[in-house]
């Protein structure tokens, strides 16, 4: 699409504390020479990333009746040119409405809706990944895991529809089982796996082709997200998280991949997630400039987007910032 205006207006949905991100676009408009017009949207003021927007909307929660209502009458009053989900939330709310968003002019970082069912429902995400050939950990519901005569411990429990980590659980033996998966919604039961945690940051450009990718490995976590995290150019975990983007039809934007690598060097898929990652500053800071590189295109500009020249062994150490509120 090209943008005749020195103005870009882009919607952050659901934009909690994605500060980083925020700013990490406004930069990539400013050296683009375009004046970036940052709007977000939550359901609280007391939100960090909405203290940084320009512009700023409360909304009724994803669940309600009328969220999609209120935000797609936020893109017709704004002139919204760019909308970049955040979290799973709405990502279904988006995928249905893309089409009607192109008919106002606004590009969305949406997968199709089956794409996003894939990938939100863990049977699913299992499925698809065994079927086309990927390594995964074996997963099965509770029922099934508890009628087993053999167990092999521990079990890693976590709801099929779950994110951010809510409700996962280690058992390491069977009375945890039965009491975890029974309090555990939708729980599944799957194989746990002795290794190195991967993040993988894929983008994917409007044409759906995959122009970049850049594993990250998980130092530490907080809450679901990276807080110690460190660039790794493994050439198996990049050819493999290329090939499963294009099988599945993922993109545009950038998608975003767990993983495991074992001590033997095997890579096994455990989630796809089809937005921005958390860490994806990490990604950012190392060179894969994922930002700019979705605007070059928006704007209809063809850059030169390397598959992994970004900077390896880059290590992120994050910290808490207070933004103020007057």
């Amino acid at each position: 699409m090209k943008k005749t205006s020195k103005k870009i207006v882009i919607l952050f949905t659901c934009v909690g504390r994605r500060v980083s991100l925020l700013r990490s676009f406004r930069q990539a408009c400013r050296r683009l020479g375009h004046e970036a017009v940052i709007i977000g949207t939550d359901t609280t003021e007391y939100s960090a990333a909405l203290q940084c927007c320009d512009r700023r909307y409360l909304v009724k929660p994803v669940a309600h009746r009328d969220y999609g209502r209120e935000v797609m009458d936020i893109v017709r009053k704004e002139k919204v040119d760019l909308l970049v989900p955040t979290v799973d939330l709405d990502l279904l709310v988006w995928a249905r409405r893309r089409g009607r968003l192109e008919k106002l002019g606004c590009r969305a970082l949406i997968s199709s809706d089956r794409v996003v069912h894939i990938c939100q429902d863990k049977r699913l995400t299992y499925s698809f990944l065994k079927e086309h050939g990927f390594d995964t950990p074996e997963t099965v519901d509770a029922t099934q895991a508890l009628k087993r005569k053999r167990h092999r411990w521990p079990y890693f429990l976590k709801p099929w529809d779950g994110h951010a980590s809510r409700g996962n659980q280690v058992v390491h033996k069977l009375e945890d089982l039965r009491f975890y998966g029974r309090r555990i919604p939708h729980c599944l039961v799957q194989e746990f796996i002795h290794g190195a945690e991967h993040t993988v940051d894929v983008l994917v450009d409007f044409e759906g082709a995959v122009r970049c990718v850049t594993p990250r490995r998980r130092i530490a976590t907080r809450a679901g997200e990276v807080s110690k995290g460190i660039t790794v150019n493994h050439p198996g975990i990049i050819e493999q998280s290329k090939r499963l983007i294009e099988v599945l039809g993922a993109g545009p934007g950038v998608i975003t991949i767990q993983c495991f690598l074992t001590e033997q060097e095997h890579i096994k898929f455990i989630e796809i997630n089809p937005r921005f990652g958390g860490g994806v500053p990490l990604s950012i800071k190392a060179g894969a400039d994922f930002p700019r590189w979705i605007l070059q295109l928006w704007l209809g500009r063809r850059p030169r987007i390397p598959l992994t020249g970004w900077r390896d062994g880059l290590v992120m150490l994050r910290y808490d910032e207070a933004v103020w509120m007057d």
